[in-house]
């Protein structure tokens, strides 16, 4: 179950970086090498989708990490040492020191 979430995660994450890299800076972003934009996104440009789909992603992201927290968190409060099976250990009959007889 948490390998799905953990897969989720990093696919999250990749596409936060890349909205938040496609967002219009000063130095104009990885948003400068596609001129086409404000054709595909209409006459608001793609601003407003991608401040948008960032927001919705970060939010996706922070409620995944919180199920990751809560499911490993779970998995935490069990022991291993609780999961195995103890045998009783009976102690070893201890030979008795051999007695030196006295003069």
């Amino acid at each position: 179950m948490t390998g799905i979430f953990f897969t989720i995660q990093i696919i999250l994450a990749i596409v936060i970086v890349i909205l938040t890299l496609l967002q219009k800076s000063e130095s104009m972003g990885l948003g400068a090498y596609s001129s086409s934009n404000d054709t595909v996104f209409g006459a608001g440009g793609p601003m407003n989708f991608l401040t948008k789909a960032t927001m919705v992603v970060g939010i996706l992201l922070v409620l995944n990490t919180l199920t990751l927290v809560y499911l490993y968190n779970k998995q935490a409060n069990t022991s291993a040492v609780d999961e195995v099976k103890v045998k009783h250990i009976t102690p070893k009959q201890v030979p008795s020191v051999p007695t030196v007889p006295t003069k």
